[in-house]
């Protein structure tokens, strides 16, 4: 199988680059990552609790697509087809907020990854992926990063099969204050229904990610060099995943950090 750029490079320069992707047996990179999925941020936690109950109904595998998902663990082992798309890394902002995708993380991704078959530089506001391709569009915080949201979820909407869904995930505007200089807003939950609702006729959104001390620490970075400290944050993300499971929390605003939202093409 193949991966291509569709208009940009790396560069912006329109080069067309084709990468062979590995699918099958899943990699030891994703075997450790399950190994070790109870300890991971809440948040991703949730988004694989989703992603596993959105594709179990398909008996074939799904096309899924990942936008804005160079990071995309979330996806390892569920049942599908991926394709992964980003932006391409140009900006100053982008390098110092690790954002974006380059040429080096599309072949880490290749090489780490069994149910990726497509890795392609392109913007979501103005795709040229094919109509009605995908079964599910993924975006787990991507949103507040988009400048022309409304014509991303067009676009979204027009990539997808009829029936199909978006899946996505967007920082609380009630709670969470806007402090990154990459974000162009934060949503607050009735403008993020209205915003969906302009091209999405079946809608739900939901509170999620109770913040508080688990939740901040279950966020930090694991390393080898500080054990002590890392084994502190596994542990935190794991109470602040039992935290963000219970049954209040989709309708409780006033200390959740996410807000996760469905829709369906009709």
């Amino acid at each position: 199988m193949e991966a291509e750029t569709h208009r940009n490079g790396p560069n912006g320069n329109g080069q067309r680059v084709i990468v062979d992707v590995k699918a099958g047996v899943m990699t030891g990179f994703e075997l450790k990552y399950l190994a070790l999925e109870p300890f991971m941020p809440a948040l991703h936690q949730k988004a694989r609790v989703e992603l596993k109950r959105l594709t179990e109904k398909y008996d074939e595998s799904p096309n899924i697509l990942d936008v804005g998902g160079r990071k995309s663990h979330y996806t390892i082992g569920v049942h599908g087809h991926i394709t992964i798309t980003d932006l391409p890394r140009e900006t100053a902002l982008q390098r110092a907020l690790n954002l974006g995708l380059t040429m080096q993380m599309r072949s880490q991704i290749v090489s780490r990854r069994s149910n990726v078959e497509r890795v392609v530089f392109d913007d979501m506001t103005d795709s040229h992926l094919p109509d009605s391709e995908f079964n599910l569009v993924i975006a787990v915080e991507v949103l507040e990063h988009v400048q022309e949201d409304a014509k991303f979820i067009s676009e979204v909407h027009r990539v997808l099969k009829p029936g199909g869904s978006l899946f996505m995930t967007t920082p609380n505007g009630e709670v969470v204050k806007n402090t990154n200089p990459d974000h162009k807003r934060h949503y607050l939950r009735k403008d993020l229904y209205a915003l969906l609702r302009t091209v999405f006729e079946d809608v739900r959104i939901e509170y999620a990610i109770p913040g508080g001390p688990f939740y901040a620490r279950g966020l930090r970075s694991w390393s080898l060099r500080h054990p002590l400290r890392t084994l502190n944050t596994m542990v935190s993300a794991y109470v602040s995943a039992i935290q963000a499971a219970g049954r209040e929390v989709p309708e409780r605003a006033s200390d959740t950090n996410q807000l996760i939202a469905w829709a369906i093409k009709q």
